[in-house]
């Protein structure tokens, strides 16, 4: 594409769109990349440039760009049908995807609600759980409050962000949200908070929810081993549904298929997204137990139907692509090749975390997170203007990696596929701009 085009398109965009979780004052005053095409585990710009694909596209790509695959998956399925409702309607692949999602789930989940988005599928968790309360063998019509951390991050509608802990993504819509319950602590709770208030509130908890093992938009938030398990177990021991939201966890980001696996961990509800289709299209289910899924039935007269569902729910196309998916995962064995992967981002992070600004770095599986300090020792954190992590950013675009940060937390996130080269050039890239932001910012503060 030539110069003038490319011009002309980036004058357009900021003339007409809004993006998400983007000040478009910033966002005018800036250059912009767009991406026209992708190849493997590149992004190319409309002018031709190539960036490593340094977060999935947003944490959902999991095999690589245009897999053959999954390209002839959606071709096939094109020739069928693009699109049948799934309201009082099915389609073969919507069934076999449900069969497969049960296969793979942990614990006793056996029923698959379709959605769009990962925070519909926690919105729909959310509401099952509620249901479930009221119309159950023996209904405890008190069980309307819901259990969640602070720090969580579970999408952005109301339901969502009501048991969300980010006062960044809440604080404006305040007056919308529903209350709920949540340890008081400025990081993670410890567990004695998490009993006591669950045990204190069991009476009127329909659920808790949590993110499994880390909490991901919180700036990677490692839990301790065996902390999710013993939330789980608290909710068992006080009669309280466990809901996860394995969003941003699931479909291998962890090195399981999904993060419950690593502790045990049997969810009565499991909303998933992201991952699913291989990062294609958008699909997002919530998976729930056949004593919950029982809940709901009856004559209409009984009221007991779940009222939810959108245009969408199911699509072919995107089931498709799901299967695809879970193909892949199979035929290249992604799982078991991931684990050499995951030691190497560990040795590199190791590097990075030696840099003068890096105040901690943050692990779990594929999952990555590169805190930014202005004190090292103290763990004192830039002023928010000085955007430092935007600035690393910059210059990774600049040597060709596209990473995102979180706040001053610069994530890691790589495609499930990515070569053992490209993930060194990944992580030389991190390392060399954190060093040289590093070193300009330092300066800075002398002068």
């Amino acid at each position: 594409m030539d110069t003038f085009a490319a011009t002309e398109l980036e004058q357009l965009d900021k003339r007409y769109l809004w993006h998400p979780f983007t000040q478009q004052q910033d966002w005018e005053a800036e250059p912009q990349i767009i991406v026209e095409r992708a190849e493997g585990h590149y992004l190319i710009d409309v002018e031709g440039k190539r960036y490593l694909d340094g977060v999935s596209s947003l944490w959902v790509n999991v095999h690589g760009h245009r897999r053959p695959e999954i390209n002839q998956a959606i071709v096939d399925q094109l020739n069928h049908v693009a699109h049948s409702t799934f309201l009082g309607l099915s389609h073969p692949p919507g069934i076999r995807l449900g069969q497969r999602l049960v296969d793979l789930a942990p614990g006793r989940l056996s029923r698959v609600f379709y959605s769009d988005t990962g925070a519909a599928a926690v919105e729909i968790a959310l509401k099952m759980a509620f249901q479930y309360w009221q119309q159950c063998d023996r209904p405890q019509p008190g069980k309307t409050s819901f259990f969640s951390l602070r720090n969580a991050y579970h999408g952005d509608t109301v339901g969502a962000m009501s048991v969300g802990g980010m006062d960044v993504y809440r604080q404006t819509y305040r007056a919308l949200l529903f209350p709920t319950h949540q340890a008081r602590s400025t990081g993670i709770a410890p567990i004695s908070d998490v009993e006591r208030l669950i045990a204190e509130h069991a009476g009127e908890l329909a659920a808790v929810i949590m993110e499994p093992m880390i909490q991901g938009a919180a700036g990677m938030l490692v839990y301790r081993p065996g902390y999710t398990r013993k939330v789980w177990e608290i909710t068992r021991e006080h009669g309280v549904l466990f809901i996860v939201d394995e969003v941003a966890t699931g479909f291998g980001r962890t090195g399981t298929m999904f993060a419950c696996e690593h502790e045990g961990i049997e969810p009565d509800l499991m909303a998933v997204g992201k991952g699913i289709t291989g990062g294609y299209l958008p699909l997002a289910a919530t998976l729930a137990t056949e004593e919950i899924y029982r809940a709901f039935l009856g004559t209409v007269e009984e009221g007991r139907t779940f009222y939810h569902g959108h245009t969408y729910t199911g699509n072919p196309l995107a089931c498709a692509a799901a299967l695809a998916s879970l193909d892949l995962f199979e035929q290249d064995r992604v799982l078991e090749q991931l684990q050499p992967k995951i030691d190497q981002l560990d040795r590199g992070l190791e590097r990075i975390s030696r840099l003068p600004i890096v105040g901690d770095v943050r692990q779990c599986g594929f999952m990555a997170g590169i805190e930014l300090v202005k004190n090292k020792v103290t763990g004192a954190p830039f002023p928010l203007g000085e955007r430092v992590a935007v600035q690393v950013i910059r210059e990774a675009r600049r040597r060709g990696v596209m990473i995102r940060p979180l706040g001053d937390v610069v994530v890691l996130m790589p495609p499930l596929s990515i070569y053992k080269e490209e993930l060194d050039q990944l992580l030389s890239v991190v390392h060399d701009s954190i060093q040289m932001v590093g070193e300009s910012v330092l300066q800075m503060d002398l002068a």
